[in-house]
């Protein structure tokens, strides 16, 4: 796998978890990491407490997975062999952010059954397909992105690829 690419997989990993906490978690507040109620609307002060704190070590997880994928970033930057593509290293982190959601839709909405996009709500099991589906659609729609912008505009080489003249 190309460094520019694995860097925008690992970055789009990582914000595509901070797009799930902030908005679904924080924002919206349909659900937590683990929901301990059927709708996971919390009934103590306890609970919200153990929530949060649940929250807090999935948001430090994405926020280490976007500080590797920086990391990535500037090592692909010192790998001269790759022309660097704006579109390129987005579609890879729309396909990162994909992956995020393929796999947690999987593993804790359906496996696990920790939490579900809309816990308690009428249409759960439709959320949480969508939720699954977003994130095909993003790996399909990423990597033809990280394709087309190989093969397009020839792109900008990582400074310490041009030569002066």
């Amino acid at each position: 796998m190309k460094p520019l690419t694995k860097a925008g997989i690992v970055l789009g990993l990582g914000l595509g978890g901070f797009v799930d906490g902030i908005v679904l978690h924080q924002i919206l507040g349909w659900h937590h990491l683990i929901c301990t109620t059927d709708t996971c609307q919390v009934e103590t002060i306890a609970a919200l407490k153990v929530q949060n704190t649940q929250d807090g070590f999935f948001h430090l997880s994405t926020w280490i997975l976007t500080a590797l994928g920086v990391g990535l970033l500037f090592r692909a930057a010192r790998a001269t062999t790759q022309i660097w593509s704006g579109k390129s290293l987005f579609g890879a982190m729309l396909a990162g952010w994909g992956i995020f959601n393929f796999v947690e839709g999987l593993i804790d909405h359906q496996i696990l059954g920790i939490h579900h996009v809309r816990s308690g709500h009428p249409n759960q099991f439709v959320f949480d397909m969508l939720f699954l589906a977003s994130g095909v659609l993003l790996v399909l729609v990423g990597m033809s992105m990280a394709k087309n912008g190989q093969r397009g505009a020839p792109g900008i080489p990582p400074s310490g690829a041009i030569s002066p003249r």
